[in-house]
Parts: structure tokens; sequence; C-alpha cells
């Protein structure tokens, strides 16, 4: 097979899927495995470890036999406005609450795509809050606190 039709991103992709299923599997040794009918702690872990091995070696394997396209455009402020809002959510829910940490997060996160608009934007944000209100506080009866100490509650 030449060169040229090898599909490096994949390849990286399965290697990191195997590295850290191994680094994974590593860990769970320290625990008790126990048996399929009597499982311990790290039962579980040692088998999503190998699932995630095994995938890695199905795209590497996939990787060498089929020629891949080409890396497109990144979608770089989607990734902006993603990726930190469960940090930002994670961060600010015991402060602010949990109204206004959904609130915020779901507002960051709608401007991910370039067409959104603040009216919009807040009308999202507005909507995924009164859902997730619902939800986890209604439905499921989780205990947060609606608005935090951050805002004088």
């Amino acid at each position: 097979m030449n060169r040229q039709n090898l599909d490096i991103p994949n390849i990286a992709c399965g290697a990191i899927f195997m590295l850290f299923g191994l680094f994974f599997a590593y860990q769970s040794l320290d625990m008790d495995i126990g048996t399929a009918f009597k499982m311990g702690p790290g039962y579980f872990p040692l088998l999503v470890a190998g699932v995630l091995v095994l995938l890695g070696l199905i795209i590497v394997v996939q990787a060498f036999r089929v020629a891949g396209e080409p890396i497109g455009h990144v979608a770089w402020r989607g990734m902006l406005f993603i990726l930190p809002t469960p940090i930002f959510f994670g961060l600010t829910v015991a402060g602010l609450g949990f109204v206004p940490a959904i609130f915020l997060t779901a507002l960051i996160a709608s401007f991910a795509s370039e067409r959104m608009r603040i009216v919009r934007a807040l009308l999202i944000a507005a909507g995924v809050t009164i859902f997730s209100t619902l939800v986890f506080v209604q439905g499921l009866g989780l205990p947060f606190r609606m608005v935090g100490p951050w805002l004088g509650q």
C-alpha cells in the first residue's frame, strides 16, 4: 500500500482510542475485577477499556483498507462556544443557581452558529431553561438551588 492511500487521521484516532483504552485497563487492574455474575468495581471499567481498544483497532485496520477523505474545514467557532459551556455550567451552578447558570450556558452555546441573532438566542436559552427546570427540578426532584448566593439568595 502506498503512502497516499493511508488515512492518517483515522490511524491517529484509532491509536488514541487504543491508548486511552490501555490506560484505563491498566488503571482498573488495581481494583477487584470479580466475575460476570459477581462483578467487582473494576469489572465495568475494564470492559469499557476493552471496547475502546477493540474500536481503536477496528478504526486502524479500516484506515489501512479504505482511503480516507481529506480533513475539511474545522468549525472553530463551534468548538470555542460549545466545548467550554459544560465547564462554565459546572463552575457557576453553585454560585449563580440552577436557573441563571442554565440560562447563561444555553445562551453561550447558542452562539456557536454564525447565523444566530440575539433575540433568537435569548428565546432558545429561555426555552432550554424552562425545559431543564421542568425535567430536572420538577420531574426528577433534584435538589438544585434555583438562584444562588452570588445573586443575593
